[in-house]
């Protein structure tokens, strides 16, 4: 999380919420606001009513579609004001969070979704399931258009690969990259059979840590060291794509992405790229080290 932008949420007087779920994720566990009315006064804009009052009491809520309550929005504010500075340098701020910087690992992995970032067609459809490895994508990638993203609302493991599938069939023509964990892509893998079958023109990224990473993090949390569970002995990913007939590389270095993904693109059908990343990074902030220290420390 960006413990600027959190610091800055707790300090304001006014919040205005458009089109946010004001669930566990947004709200830090339901800690950055107070239950059931917050601190601050509270505007929430959403699209139907199943959002507006669910956990927090809004001072006004505004049942409207996104587009619709940014014209209106646009119409009444005018332009300028007292807060346009502060609004450019908040923006300063998202841009350096949203920025990746090199870590030094072989394979950085920020780097790869900072390249596809740069590269990838405004109309590119991404596809993500599940665990801590899309974290760096949720960080990192800056999505340009509606409909471009596939990621599960529950935090449903195994959900990469089939919202691949589906884009592909559902959207021929368009760029589409599937995302997964190594413990999620082994949930559903086995739907690269569809994805051979219609040839679809999808690439799957399985990012390769060897883990569960996401329930390891809570285990270094509560209970450093006492890890149960949570290592994975995974197959040679490239070789199961290959199996089934799609193209299969791995990839160990960040220099070998590019190149890697260019192949990918040109395949006929679809192609599958394993990314054998640090086995220790958690999250672009955290390593299985570092909250195992802090853990002991609290």
């Amino acid at each position: 999380a960006d413990a600027a932008l959190i610091e800055r949420v707790r300090g304001a007087d006014l919040l205005l919420v458009v089109g946010a779920q004001l669930g566990e994720v947004v709200t830090q566990g339901y800690t950055l606001f107070d239950l059931p009315r917050p601190r601050q006064r509270l505007i929430h804009v959403a699209p139907g009513i199943a959002d507006l009052g669910k956990v927090y009491q809004a001072d006004l809520a505004i049942n409207a579609g996104m587009p619709q309550f940014a014209a209106a929005a646009a119409l009444a504010a005018g332009g300028g004001g007292a807060h346009v500075g502060e609004a450019a340098a908040e923006r300063a701020a998202y841009e350096a969070f949203s920025t990746a910087a090199p870590t030094g690992a072989d394979l950085d992995y920020g780097a790869v979704v900072a390249w596809l970032d740069r590269i990838l067609p405004e109309d590119a459809i991404l596809a993500n399931g599940a665990g801590n490895f899309s974290v760096w994508l949720h960080r990192y990638f800056r999505y340009r258009r509606f409909g471009t993203q596939l990621a599960p609302q529950s935090g449903s493991m195994g959900y990469g690969v089939p919202a691949g599938v589906a884009a592909g069939l559902v959207r021929p023509g368009r760029t589409v990259v599937s995302f997964s964990g190594d413990g999620c892509f082994l949930m559903n893998g086995q739907e690269l059979a569809t994805a051979a079958r219609y040839r679809l023109d999808v690439v799957f990224i399985v990012v390769d840590n060897a883990k569960y990473g996401t329930i390891r993090a809570h285990q270094e949390r509560h209970y450093p060291a006492r890890v149960y569970g949570t290592d994975l002995v995974n197959p040679d990913f490239a070789a199961y794509a290959r199996a089934f007939g799609c193209h299969g590389e791995t990839v160990e270095r960040t220099a070998d992405f590019a190149p890697a993904f260019d192949r990918a693109r040109a395949a006929d059908g679809p192609a599958v790229i394993e990314l054998r990343v640090d086995p220790d990074a958690l999250s672009p902030t955290a390593t299985v080290d570092s909250l195992r220290a802090a853990a002991r420390m609290a």
